[in-house]
């Protein structure tokens, strides 16, 4: 039996949505894996299945480009509102809010968390700014934003090896969950954001990344709000204040509809 889906991006981080609202999907690690896989599947960074809720418009499930199963995506959730015209989402990191302009589509996320114990770390530690270092990347600031983060703000994060650093943060015993890490510049007020995403390495753009350094900038008083985040896929508009919600906007791509069967990959 073929499947309908549609393939989306975010500024160039894209997706594979299949909307399984009205015919469940049973979606597997190795599953997610194979469709999300760019020679033999479709390939995508993220898999997204969309699913009935309770207590939003649309429940958005989400799973890496190595099949493991994550919490929020940004870039993912503008898609999906682009895509259903939903007004809420319900996802593992909390409920968010999507509202289109023009070409445009912005999603609120929950507010951040800084504690230890909520990014989480696996031991209490300052979170504004870890005694850990990597190299030539240390003392990053930690923090949740439906997801976890590490914040790392350089001279110029075009000269930061990520490829072979990435990878060691990402799984360093210290962050139970694995851990995002953004590689950061300011220049003249924007931001200039690299991101190794736990599950997906590089990506050409990262919703909750730009939004996570969004909020460590203006934080560390290195920017304003509202932010520009510039990434190699483009750039995204990150709105926060202490206590309220991350308002981040940018486009979202429909690139094409398609039908799969789901069985050949079992």
């Amino acid at each position: 039996m073929t499947r309908q889906f549609h393939k989306m991006h975010g500024l160039g981080n894209d997706f594979v949505v299949i909307d399984a609202r009205d015919a469940p999907v049973t979606m597997t690690p190795a599953l997610a894996k194979a469709l999300a896989d760019r020679h033999l599947g479709i390939g995508c960074d993220q898999l997204i299945m969309l699913e009935p809720s309770a207590t939003a418009d649309v429940k958005m499930r989400i799973w890496n480009h190595d099949g493991g199963e994550v919490e929020s995506c940004g870039n993912a959730s503008r898609c999906v509102v682009a895509l259903t015209g939903a007004k809420s989402l319900e996802t593992g990191g909390g409920l968010v809010e999507g509202a289109t302009f023009d070409a445009e589509v912005e999603v609120s996320l929950p507010p951040p968390h800084f504690a230890w114990d909520e990014v989480p770390l696996t031991y209490p530690m300052d979170t504004t700014r870890l005694p850990l270092a990597w190299g030539p990347l240390e003392h990053p600031m930690a923090l949740s934003v439906g997801n976890p983060h590490l914040v790392f703000f350089v001279d110029d994060e075009r000269m930061i090896e990520l490829t072979s650093l990435g990878p060691s943060i990402e799984h360093d015993p210290a962050f139970p969950e694995r851990i995002n890490v953004n590689i950061a510049s300011v220049r003249d007020g924007d931001v200039h954001l690299r991101t190794w995403e736990r599950g997906s390495g590089l990506t050409l753009a990262c919703g909750t990344g730009a939004c996570a350094t969004a909020v460590a900038a203006i934080v560390q008083k290195k920017a304003s709000s509202p932010v520009k985040v510039h990434m190699r896929g483009g750039v995204l508009t990150v709105t926060w204040a202490p206590g309220e919600q991350i308002r981040m906007r940018g486009t979202a791509t429909h690139v094409f509809t398609g039908e799969i069967d789901l069985e050949a990959f079992a």
